[in-house]
């Protein structure tokens, strides 16, 4: 070696050395633990940060290392910052455009090349350069605190570890770190447990929603976009990012596993493509795996949790696999003690928490269960998940591509082409869905003539409406469009009794019969023409004014999710007052003389809505001892005779779905729920869209068309007795043809002839029973007039 290279090479090797060093010392040193910021570690027992303190840690580890890049998104609900953490190696974060605009082009590879081959080729060049990109969302349940605290964990390690996993993670993966995905509920759940800790009530969940409209109902949003927070991740983060894992953290109940991870259970929705089924599969299992060998007990998998719909997963239709972590909570961050023998699983989980199963092989014993517990849990999985991304990478980024490879894909005969829209009042929201998703949609060409197979035209050749939106399958997300689009048919999976095995969720999610949207399947070849939007001269607005303005709107303090979705309605569309459990005991509507003598004008409130919650919570609320004393006790006798006195006085009360069980009851109405005390073996529909039909002459149903629709959960079914003069059904099922739209119906002969809407007067007022939810979670456009007909 001649001297001048033997002087370069030693100099080179001082750079590194010193390099290293000043690595090592910043990543040792100067970058914060979260001690330093809260005054705490996460996991730490009976302590939670606030949001301010969670995005402070955040901003001094921007500050402090190199390998940590903070920002700011847009604003919640409650205008609170909405941030995101890149984490990745130094050299990946100075070029991240890079690397997002490598993978927006595997995530449509159109983009790559006219011929398959020439995309192939490019692709492999793209996979050899490209990162996994890891979506990594905590908090969006905020009760489930451990995910939010584990946040800042993940992030120090990252920042400040030097250990091998460590450093191929940072080299081989981009992290997107969501510290929550509802920095509203953050201090909602803070503000509650620090009133309540040192007391008889330490540990229970708030008296209200955690999130401002949607509480736990903002984890079923990732379709439908109503809520900012669900805006801004998909704009911001999976459309800009792509990426190929999601890893969404979430606590479960506290009696049975430990930790759920994927696979999901059956059903699986069937537009879910195989190769991101095969991806959260092998992820999922390979994390099982890793975390058994570390010792940890008490983790299922392929049980509770299915992916059976886009409302949680939005990923699944966008390229990416979601890895769903569930663990066991405690009492907020306080620490439960479980005997073995208390232990048990939930209805339909398909394992028991007591017994070893091939789901379920490390039983946990019992014992004290802390908040330190949860976060080793989820802390474990995530490097778990984020060492595999890394490990994997290539593997990711091929199978990345070959999801948007066979979406691409030119269709053959016989297979479904696309799907043609018919242009109605509330369009607009539905394909302002579309956009925000990815979709490509376009209008039928003026004079085009292509082949169409439905009901009105059998291999022959027509001529679209222009007003028609065409959308074609052939595109990287196509399966999205068409799960929204298409009706759902939810399978018989039965358990040992022979019962039908209840959804996690729901079993329909068609938002196109939910909006009252027209669409017919396409399967055979056509071009749609790509105008602008413009051409859809219509108004985007969901409101239909009422008029009236002395609105009450009933409030629990047992928080009701539908309560919020009203809230959520009603705000742009008309004015109302929240009204409490005390309001309506005292009797306080402004009735200035005994009710036979009051007319409207004494009338505090017009109207009052009760939205969908259990008779039982309404009448008795929290019980006693359970809450500090303000928020204990429902309506009771006191409220009912209130409510009678306001419906006899002149006023409207309308009650939503499980509530029009209370008016009945309470009320002694002349009606019958014919589904009550029947076997889930006789009847069950949970979650799904049936076929109505309106009396169109009456004021509740103006100007709508006599075919409607309902969302049926949990939801009474009316007969009205024979000689109810007082008694006139506006909605009814059909007697004739079958209710099932979309979803799942078991009994449906239950249902055939009875009324899902009906009016009964009583003395100068009336009682609006609605036996469904007509606003539906912010979806059910097509139900809404009759809600907004009922206010005036």
């Amino acid at each position: 070696m001649h001297a001048h290279t033997r002087t370069r090479f030693a100099l080179l090797l001082i750079i590194f050395i010193t390099a290293t060093l000043s690595t090592f010392a910043q990543t040792s040193s100067s970058v914060p633990a979260p001690r330093d910021v809260l005054g705490f570690t996460p996991g730490d027992s009976r302590k939670l940060a606030s949001w301010k303190q969670t995005i402070d840690y955040f901003r001094r580890l921007d500050a402090a290392s190199d390998r940590v890049m903070f920002s700011e998104l847009g604003r919640s609900t409650m205008d609170n910052p909405f941030v995101v953490a890149y984490i990745s190696s130094p050299e990946n974060l100075r070029v991240l455009d890079k690397y997002k605009d490598i993978n927006r082009k595997l995530a449509d590879p159109r983009l790559l090349g006219k011929t398959q081959s020439q995309r192939d080729a490019t692709a492999r060049a793209l996979i050899k350069q490209g990162k996994t990109i890891v979506l990594v969302t905590c908090g969006i349940h905020s009760t489930e605190v451990g995910s939010y605290l584990s946040s800042m964990l993940i992030a120090h390690r990252l920042a400040a570890s030097n250990d091998t996993d460590t450093r191929k993670i940072l080299e081989n993966t981009i992290i997107l770190l969501v510290p929550s995905l509802n920095p509203d509920g953050v201090d909602i759940v803070k503000s509650w447990y620090d009133k309540t800790i040192d007391t008889p009530y330490e540990g229970t969940s708030p008296p209200m929603l955690y999130h401002k409209y949607v509480g736990h109902d903002n984890n079923r949003d990732w379709y439908a976009f109503t809520q900012q927070e669900t805006r801004i991740t998909v704009d911001k983060l999976h459309n800009v990012w792509h990426p190929q894992i999601v890893h969404d953290i979430h606590q479960q109940g506290e009696r049975g596993a430990r930790l759920f991870l994927p696979p999901y259970t059956k059903p699986v929705e069937p537009n879910v493509p195989k190769e991101i089924i095969e991806g959260y599969t092998e992820l999922g299992t390979s994390m099982f795996n890793d975390l058994r060998k570390q010792g940890f007990k008490g983790i299922t998998i392929n049980s509770s949790f299915d992916a059976w719909t886009p409302a949680r997963a939005y990923s699944h239709y966008h390229g990416g696999v979601r890895i769903l972590s569930e663990t066991a909570s405690a009492r907020l961050a306080s620490p439960v003690n479980l005997k073995f023998e208390d232990l048990r699983d939930d209805d339909g989980a398909g394992f028991n928490p007591r017994e070893p199963s091939p789901n379920f092989p490390d039983v946990w014993q019992g014992g004290e269960w802390t908040l330190r517990d949860i976060t080793n849990y989820m802390t474990t999985a995530a490097f778990s998940l984020l060492n595999h991304a890394a490990t994997n990478r290539e593997a990711w980024l091929t199978r990345f591509y070959k999801t948007g490879s066979d979406a691409v894909r030119e269709r053959k005969e016989g297979e479904l082409w696309g799907f043609k829209i018919s242009v109605a009042d509330n369009t607009p929201r539905l394909l302002n869905i579309l956009e925000r998703a990815g979709i490509e949609y376009g209008f039928a060409a003026i004079g085009r003539s292509v082949q169409v197979n439905d009901e009105n035209y059998f291999d022959t050749k027509t001529t679209y409406p222009s007003e028609t939106i065409l959308v074609p399958m052939q595109q990287p997300y196509g399966v999205f469009a068409k799960a929204i689009l298409e009706n759902q048919n939810y399978p018989t999976l039965l358990d040992e009794k022979n019962q039908p095995i209840p959804p996690y969720d729901v079993t329909a999610h068609t938002l196109s019969l939910l909006m009252n949207n027209s669409v017919k399947a396409i399967q055979a070849p056509f071009k749609p023409n790509f105008l602008k939007k413009s051409k859809i001269n219509r108004a985007v607005s969901d409101c239909v004014q009422s008029g009236r303005k002395e609105v009450a709107l009933y409030q629990s303090h047992i928080p009701s999710m539908d309560e919020g979705w009203t809230r959520h309605v009603l705000e742009p569309c008309q004015e109302y007052e929240s009204i409490f459990d005390k309001d309506i005991r005292a009797n306080n509507f402004n009735q200035k003389q005994p009710p036979s003598f009051l007319k409207k004008d004494d009338l505090k409130y017009r109207t009052i809505i009760i939205p969908d919650q259990s008779p039982r919570a309404i009448l008795e609320g929290h019980a006693r001892g359970s809450m500090p004393d303000e928020y204990t006790g429902g309506l009771g006798a006191e409220g009912v005779k209130s409510l009678r006195e306001f419906v006899e006085s002149g006023g409207t009360l309308i009650t939503f779905n499980r509530a029009s069980r209370f008016a009945i009851s309470e009320f002694n109405l002349p009606v019958r729920d014919v589904t009550e005390n029947l076997k889930r073996t006789e009847f069950y529909c949970p979650g799904s869209i049936l076929r109505t039909e309106l009396d169109t002459a009456h004021p509740l149903a103006a100007n709508m068309p006599r075919d409607s629709i309902a969302w049926f959960e949990n939801s009474p079914a009316f007969e009205v007795a024979p000689d109810a003069a007082n008694v006139r059904i506006i909605a009814r099922y059909p007697n004739n043809k079958g209710a099932l739209l979309s979803g799942y119906l078991l009994g449906e002969q239950t249902l055939r002839g009875r009324a899902a809407l009906i009016e009964v007067r009583i003395g100068k007022g009336r009682i609006i029973l609605f036996g469904f939810r007509p606003q539906y979670r912010g979806q059910s456009l097509a139900t809404y007039p009759l809600l907004f007909n009922a206010l005036k």
